[in-house]
Order: structure tokens, then C-alpha cells, then sequence
């Protein structure tokens, strides 16, 4: 899909009509897990997009420390496998048949997904950085992908926990690279619902600035 972008790119909306469009999809965008989603595909078009859009995070010095793998269905079906194994000493109070129940749900888990991204660090061979501007620059291209499935209507979160980091470290990773877990992609089941958010007012979290009434108590 060959994407281009110019500012004049829609000729009938006025600039704060735009930001009207970001912010609200800004403001919508949730952490949905994956035992929340509908087991439904997306389409090529669709992930090639999200992928594009999170090339396109700021990198300092055009580094794009970022290498992404989207896991096959048979490797989705395998970090189920892995998460078994993982986790298998962590539930020690739990009854056998709960045990059970528990390991059943870890190993279908995975299969929820429309797809799961590997989120890698690639340190750049051609200019030594500040590793936090490196991982700056990851983290703004995962809120990339997070903010272009919110605008599609697709529910996404970003898998940190030991098994993700774990997996795509002993599985995908290369030599020199980082593993920064998995980034899961599904549509939300319409039956389940999604909690609300709030934020702190950045009355609380700013300083130099007062806010406009109307900002102070955001939804």
C-alpha cells in the first residue's frame, strides 16, 4: 500500500477540525486485551498500514532503531506453548482443576489476536546514541500503531510482561538486538465492555501554564 500525507491532503476540513480528529483518537485509544477480542482476521491492507505509520515515529539522527516481526499462526499458537511453561510455577495455590482451567486459557490466549507483532531493538551501526533515544524513539512508533488501529476501529495493547520480553528474546531476536515484547492487534468483542479513562488534570502536571477551565477535569 503505498501511503503519502500533506497537510492540504483533505480540503474540506479546517485545521481544527483535524485536531479535533487526532485528539478524539488520541483520547480513545485503550489497552484491549486479547481475551477481548473477537477471533475475526484483518485485512493485509490494514496491518501493512499500522506498520507503515509506526516507521514514520520521530528517530534522532533517522536511526529507526525498530525491527518488526509479525508472528506466524503457528508461532502465535507456540508463545500459547510458551506461556504454559513460563508461568507453570506462579500459581501454586491454585486446585488442579483450576490449575488446569488456568493453563488452558494461557495456551488459547495467543489465538485471539488478528495478529502479534515482535517489537525489537536494533541499535544502529552507523551512530552511537543515547540508548533512551533509542528507546524513545521504539515507544513512539508502538503509540503509532496503537493510535492507527484506535482510528480503525481495532483493539490493540502492548504485551511487557516476562513471557513477551522472554519469548522474542530466546525465539526472534538477533545478535545486538533487544527484545521490547509483543504488540497484540484483534477486534473488540462487542459483548465485553471497555472501561472508561481518566487522566490527571495537567494542572496537576504542568507548570508555567494555566489551563483553560474547561481542561481542568478532562474525560
Amino acid at each position: 500500500m503505498k501511503s503519502s500525507y500533506s497537510l492540504n491532503s483533505a480540503p474540506n476540513r479546517t485545521f481544527p477540525e483535524r485536531a479535533a480528529i487526532v485528539t478524539s483518537v488520541i483520547r480513545q485509544r485503550r489497552s484491549i486485551y486479547a481475551d477481548a477480542y473477537d477471533k475475526k482476521e484483518i485485512r493485509p491492507q490494514q496491518l501493512e498500514e499500522i506498520l507503515t505509520n509506526a516507521t514514520w515515529a520521530p528517530t534522532h539522527k533517522m536511526t529507526e532503531p525498530w525491527r518488526f516481526v509479525v508472528l506466524s499462526a503457528e508461532q502465535q499458537s507456540d508463545y500459547g506453548r510458551y506461556m504454559c511453561e513460563y508461568y507453570k510455577d506462579h500459581y501454586p495455590n491454585l486446585s488442579p482443576q483450576d490449575r488446569l482451567l488456568k493453563f488452558e486459557y494461557l495456551q488459547n490466549y495467543p489465538l485471539h489476536a488478528a495478529a502479534i507483532i515482535a517489537i525489537i531493538f536494533q541499535p544502529s551501526t552507523r551512530i552511537v546514541l543515547p540508548e533512551w533515544e533509542e528507546i524513545a524513539a521504539i515507544s513512539s512508533a508502538v503509540q503509532n500503531m496503537a493510535l492507527t488501529c484506535t482510528a480503525m476501529g481495532l483493539g490493540s495493547y502492548w504485551a511487557s510482561g516476562g513471557s513477551a520480553i522472554d519469548y522474542v528474546k530466546r525465539f526472534i531476536q538477533q545478535d545486538r538486538e533487544q527484545s521490547f515484547g509483543l504488540f497484540f492487534i484483534g477486534h473488540p468483542s462487542s459483548s465485553k465492555a471497555h472501561a472508561k479513562k481518566r487522566r490527571t488534570p495537567i494542572s496537576e502536571k504542568v507548570t508555567g501554564f494555566t489551563p483553560h477551565p474547561s481542561t481542568i477535569n478532562p474525560q
